[in-house]
């Protein structure tokens, strides 16, 4: 797993052991990036269940302006606080070791406001609506904020009608898609 463009271009990132983490491939993750590649000059990019930072690490390098890395596991924290540090991007990175939906109301309290808001939750647990729902209530998203949610090829957004949220584009691969929603 390596940086595919940017300042940072191929520096290898390290990935935590085991089966906790799925990182996106790196033909997955240069699609998406070439999808948003005209909103990363200088956002505010949010990466939730960050596993290694690979995301949030290629928007950076990419030329966004600050990433917000938010991860409950410690170790693989740690592995993003190594990543950071190997592409020398440390200084535009913030890290928040908590769940997801904790991070958003702490983020709140800080005043910020993202651009790009990126999720990879563990997939058919419906952590993805959780946050939805988070997010639909919360001062970090505003009219523009493009949220990117990873999920499996079979994940239902069927609730989404019932939400200020409307997907704008869906991205599907072999065995999962990105799911593009903005305001409606």
């Amino acid at each position: 797993m390596r940086v595919i463009a940017g300042k940072a271009k191929r520096i290898m990132l390290q990935t935590i052991e085991g089966l906790e983490t799925r990182p996106t491939t790196d033909r997955i993750k240069e699609t998406l990036f070439n999808m948003v590649n005209n909103r990363l000059a200088d956002c505010d990019f949010l990466d939730l269940f960050s596993g290694s930072g690979a995301i949030g690490i290629e928007a950076l390098s990419r030329g966004a302006a600050s990433a917000v890395f938010v991860e409950n596991n410690k170790s693989a924290m740690d592995c993003i606080k190594r990543n950071l540090i190997a592409t020398k991007l440390s200084d535009k990175g913030q890290q928040l070791l908590m769940d997801a939906v904790s991070a958003i109301r702490a983020l709140e309290v800080q005043g910020k406001v993202f651009d790009i808001i990126f999720m990879d939750p563990p997939y058919d647990h419906l952590l993805e609506k959780q946050v939805l729902t988070a997010l639909m209530n919360s001062g970090i998203v505003y009219c523009d904020t493009l949220i990117i949610v990873e999920a499996s090829r079979e994940t239902s957004f069927d609730y989404m009608e019932d939400t200020p949220f409307q997907i704008t584009k869906e991205k599907m691969y072999k065995t999962n898609k990105h799911v593009f929603i903005e305001m409606k």
